[in-house]
């Protein structure tokens, strides 16, 4: 009877072994088949200069084969003008390059890896190979296309708006859609098929529309310098960088050692940078027809030109009012479900709905991620206890805790309470601190002179 329970034991051990052997091998053959998977996808996600070559040489081959045009087509393909240097960004189709323009440098981007992965303009199948769309036909598709991308409702305050002119960059009764639309309408002939294509994969790109219908409003975002089929170039502008002490790249702006008058010190560049991002934020909710809502608020998404000016370089998380209510506007069981990124509304707990209000605003989030840790204590050092310097250390602190979100903020001409009153007093202070220093006391930099003109083929 033992001897029968012992051989009943070590068959069952023996099971056991096997099925244990067994379940390992599985998990390790699992194991290994995703981490070659995983691996597959990163190298094929990565930037390599071999595949943004090639991804160049096929636009150029569309080009050549007349599908595809742009001012910049022809430095790119024929002449050598456009110089490759480095890739800088790959994820799902999204490519970003380093290049330089005739000796500038610039950054290529598209959306899409190729010209073929956007949508056609559907007009063009109804049409005849030598059959042209008149200005008008594409500005009626463009404002269209426009619309869509930045969540822009047809304004009711554009009729009658025909003769207008906009001065001062957009105005409260503004169409941004209807403004860039009158740009490609003084065009005197018509589009070709190429040009239409090119336009509309363009279009598809809702950065690009962004950049590219602000640019002629705004000195405070980065400028479309040109495009080629579905890439465009942007001016290349050295991004902030959170580990650094000035957040920004001072050399070429700041006074040297032994150097003349007419540089800056690093902490005077500083406050001018800051009343320009004050400048920014002032622009961007009350300058537009719609306040513009930036939810990605970190110094990476933000660069100066020589000048100090802050450029907003990153807008994949920009969006104007009516974009941003619909975002906001979810099911929920408590306030932290309304948070989105650095736009947050609250919970109406009745009916489980954020509201589509946002709760907090442009300047808490920048006097929270930028402001703040740039005007501590720690990097201040001995200046920290002068009575300017606290106070604006106090009011920065006051900023990022005032709650003030689109329903607060007023037009033009409101009040000096919320985030306007704390907005002003910014602006005071920081005036007040170059003037200390012997600076010219403006408020913020000016708009770079010059700006980039557009010929037909730069959309």
């Amino acid at each position: 009877m033992l001897r029968a329970r012992l051989r009943l034991l070590r068959r069952l051990g023996s099971r056991r072994g096997t099925l244990l052997f067994a379940l390992l091998w599985f998990g390790s053959w699992v194991f290994l088949n995703g981490l070659v998977l995983v691996q597959r996808r990163l190298l094929s996600d990565y930037c390599t200069d071999d595949k943004s070559r090639r991804i160049l040489r096929r636009l150029c081959l569309d080009f050549s084969e007349g599908s595809v045009t742009g001012d910049m087509c022809e430095d790119l393909c024929v002449l050598g003008q456009v110089e490759y240097r480095r890739c800088l960004y790959y994820e799902n189709g999204k490519k970003v390059m380093e290049a330089r323009w005739r000796g500038t440098r610039v950054i290529l981007k598209s959306k899409l890896e190729n010209f073929t992965s956007y949508e056609p303009l559907g007009i063009l199948d109804y049409q005849d190979v030598g059959e042209e769309l008149s200005p008008l036909d594409m500005v009626f598709y463009a404002t269209l296309e426009v619309r869509n991308s930045l969540g822009l409702a047809e304004d009711e305050g554009e009729e009658g708006e025909e003769g207008e002119e906009e001065e001062g960059g957009g105005g409260a009764n503004s169409s941004l859609a209807r403004l860039w639309g009158k740009t490609l309408k003084k065009r005197g002939r018509s589009y070709t098929r190429a040009e239409l294509a090119s336009l509309w994969s363009l279009l598809q790109q809702e950065e690009y529309t962004f950049l590219r219908v602000l640019q002629d409003l705004s000195s405070h975002v980065a400028k479309v310098l040109g495009s080629c089929g579905h890439f465009y170039a942007v001016e290349y502008l050295s991004a902030g960088r959170a580990w650094d002490q000035n957040i920004f790249s001072l050399e070429e702006v700041v006074v040297p050692t032994g150097g003349g008058a007419t540089g800056r010190s690093s902490r005077e560049a500083a406050y001018h940078i800051a009343l320009s991002f004050l400048d920014l934020v002032w622009h961007f909710e009350h300058d537009f027809t719609h306040r513009l809502h930036l939810c990605d608020v970190k110094p990476e998404n933000f660069a100066i030109r020589k000048d100090l000016t802050v450029v907003a370089i990153d807008v994949d998380m920009a969006f104007f009012e009516p974009k941003m209510r619909d975002i906001l506007e979810q099911n929920c069981s408590s306030d932290d479900d309304c948070n989105f990124f650095d736009c947050s509304s609250s919970c109406d707990l009745n009916r489980r709905r954020c509201s589509p209000g946002r709760r907090n605003s442009n300047l808490q989030a920048i006097c929270e991620k930028i402001f703040r840790p740039w005007f501590s204590p720690t990097l201040l050092g001995a200046k920290a206890g002068l009575p300017l310097q606290v106070e604006l250390q106090r009011t920065v602190q006051e900023c990022s805790e005032t709650e003030g979100g689109a329903e607060e903020v007023t037009g033009g001409g409101g009040g000096a309470s919320g985030t306007d009153g704390v907005h002003q007093r910014l602006v005071s202070i920081l005036t007040r601190l170059l003037q200390e220093g012997g600076a010219s006391g403006e408020g913020g930099a000016s708009p770079e002179p010059g700006s980039q003109a557009h010929t037909s083929l730069n959309f």
